[in-house]
């Protein structure tokens, strides 16, 4: 993957995962059998990391404090993520999860912005501007409080989050994260300072 060169700033954009790369389901992906890729979205990533961005996943997981699964299981889903990217060329950086229930009160359970902070902190990167690409209202409302701008997939949760209404200022919806890296990529890169 085209890495910056020295001074040049970095260009990143954050995903959720369930119903933005892989299909979502009412009862949780509790194991890598049940982690399908959405139709283009792996090869969206992969287009992205062409044009020079890095690609991290911020994603809820409380099937974990919930004793859906544990972690050996949710690596191992990341696992078939990650080399089913490679197949086609694509990288995700890393990613980002929460653990939490949602009555834990946690920092980090979108739409807290715990996560996407801890995403600043490890790339050395401001959050401004940044595109925040996710299928539900949480995921928005978690960039949105940080600077990143809101994009809304209609995929996964995304139809009935634009139904339901309530989205944050300057939030933009695609049908699908193919289509929102169409967008990104014609549009001017971004540039970030700290």
């Amino acid at each position: 993957m085209p890495s910056p060169l020295k001074g040049d700033p970095m260009k990143l954009v954050i995903l959720d995962r369930d119903g933005v790369i892989n299909h979502d389901s009412e009862t949780l992906i509790k194991s890598p059998a049940e982690w399908i890729p959405i139709p283009g979205s792996l090869e969206a990533i992969a287009r992205l990391n062409q044009a020079g961005y890095r690609v991290v996943v911020a994603t809820n997981q409380s099937g974990i404090a919930r004793g859906l699964l544990n972690m050996m299981t949710l690596n191992a889903i990341h696992q078939k993520m990650h080399a089913a990217a490679q197949s086609v060329g694509a990288e995700i950086d890393a990613v980002f999860f929460c653990p939490h229930a949602a009555d834990e009160s946690c920092d980090c359970r979108k739409p807290q912005p715990g996560m996407l902070h801890s995403i600043a902190g490890r790339f050395d990167i401001s959050l401004k501007g940044l595109p925040m690409i996710g299928d539900s209202l949480r995921d928005l409302q978690a960039g949105f409080v940080v600077g990143c701008t809101p994009y809304l997939v209609l995929t996964g949760k995304g139809q009935k989050t634009i139904e339901k209404g309530g989205l944050p200022p300057g939030t933009t919806s695609y049908p699908n994260l193919a289509a929102v890296v169409d967008h990104l990529l014609k549009a001017p890169a971004l540039v970030h300072t700290a």
